[in-house]
């Protein structure tokens, strides 16, 4: 599909926009993808190309926080394994289900990774707290209850994409004894994970746009560098204040389209 310069310019703003605010939160297809659909796009069609343009963003969030993901080799593969198997599960489920399928219950389950991202902090010193108690340790994978849970993010992530990288946030920050930003930095490796599983899956059996797709792959690179930069100069309070902030716009714009 042809775009006019004024399309052209606003995918690719978009696409920086999406990769910024990926790489510090998440949520970055809540920029992207009304702007597709507003160049005419259909719905599958804006979703897949979507996916596939945030793959360079992903993977260059990832490496702007190369640093916080020294010594989370093991991490990283396991839950990279879940995220693989589900981001492919969610790309099967979008091209058999009606587009609008997830759309009623994504509200509720954002909210719900709000108000855990919210209570993270105390929820982790009461989780502490009965670990000396009790003389035992946390699983430094999270245990079933994560990897369940990150699981069936990531077949949500494969579906839409849209706030999963929250979802990754609040269920790591309850069920991990790390850092905001060492979870923020395993957050971005997952997403690219799903979108990159989820792309090469789309490649072979979907319709996308070749010119969207390169408009949000270079600016959501660009975009993906600036994220590392703002995010990791963030302190924990404030990086989680823009994860509340970003989450409830998204919420607010699902309800309303």
């Amino acid at each position: 599909m042809a775009l006019s310069i004024w399309e052209v310019l606003a995918v690719f703003a978009a696409g920086i926009g999406a990769g910024t605010i990926n790489t510090i939160v998440g949520s970055g297809t809540l920029i992207t993808f009304p702007v597709l659909l507003l160049t005419g796009l259909p719905p599958v069609t804006a979703t897949v190309s979507n996916a596939l343009g945030l793959i360079p963003g992903s993977i260059s969030g990832a490496i702007g926080y190369r640093e916080e993901l020294k010594g989370q080799r093991r991490r990283v593969l396991r839950l990279g394994a879940l995220a693989a198997a589900g981001g492919l599960c969610g790309a099967i489920l979008l091209l058999m289900l009606p587009p609008r399928a997830f759309e009623t219950i994504v509200p509720v389950l954002v909210a719900l990774a709000l108000v855990l991202v919210v209570l993270q902090p105390r929820i982790s010193k009461a989780v502490q707290a009965r670990r000396a108690r009790n003389g035992t340790h946390g699983d430094p994978d999270g245990g079933p209850l994560l990897l369940t849970g990150l699981f069936l993010a990531s077949i949500y992530g494969g579906y839409f994409t849209a706030a999963q990288g929250i979802i990754y946030l609040s269920l790591m920050g309850m069920l991990l004894n790390d850092t905001l930003q060492r979870l923020n930095a395993v957050k971005n490796v997952l997403a690219a994970i799903v979108n990159s599983i989820a792309a090469l899956f789309f490649l072979f059996v979907a319709d996308f746009d070749w010119t969207a797709v390169l408009l949000i792959a270079v600016g959501s690179a660009i975009g993906g560098q600036i994220g590392a930069k703002v995010g990791r100069r963030l302190p924990p309070t404030v990086l989680r204040g823009v994860i509340v902030a970003v989450g409830l716009t998204a919420i607010a714009q699902l309800l309303l389209r």
